[in-house]
């Protein structure tokens, strides 16, 4: 996992909670890059699910609700370094259509080790979105707050609609209808 979304997430516990919470869940965490991360590099997923076990049960947050959380934090991190993504789209349907053949083509190019999802369009009009989500990471509620905030974005409110293909979230398909 790309060191930017540990650093980000930590930004953001610090944000929220203080730097106190930020230390108190990286000293509860056997972590091998002892909680030094530095944007580019690469650690391991188990790390981040340990700082976010940490944080829920001191916060008694949801796991899924600190990822939504979290996406819609990392949403504005991204518009502001990579503003031209963005303004490639004039619809939030058509940019996250494309996440898997245009905007994770243009992460692979800054980050070429990174470990994505996949998001396969299964179906698509001009005011709905259908597509399924597949990561052995089961992070769905990190999408959900992207796709949030996508929409937020371009003015524009959705209701979106998950369902678990796999119990585990590994697997999830995502129902988008532009209202």
């Amino acid at each position: 996992m790309k060191g930017i979304v540990f650093t980000e997430f930590l930004d953001l516990v610090e944000e929220k909670f203080g730097l106190e919470m930020v230390d108190t869940i990286i000293s509860q965490s056997e972590l091998e890059s002892e909680g030094i991360y530095t944007a580019v590099g690469t650690y391991k997923f188990s790390e981040m699910l340990q700082l976010l076990q940490h944080l829920s049960a001191h916060t008694n947050i949801e796991i899924d609700d600190l990822l939504l959380v979290y996406a819609e934090h990392f949403f504005d991190v991204l518009k502001q370094s990579y503003p031209g993504l963005l303004a490639t789209y004039k619809d939030p349907i058509n940019m996250l259509a494309s996440i898997e053949n245009h905007i994770h083509v243009e992460v692979r190019k800054i980050y070429p080790d990174a470990e994505l999802p996949t998001f396969e369009v299964v179906e698509k009009t001009d005011n709905s979105l259908v597509m399924v989500y597949k990561s052995s990471r089961a992070m769905h509620h990190f999408g959900l707050g992207l796709m949030n905030k996508t929409f937020e974005h371009f003015d524009a409110t959705a209701t979106i609609e998950l369902e678990k293909i796999k119990e585990d979230g590994t697997e999830v398909k995502f129902l988008i209808n532009k209202n």
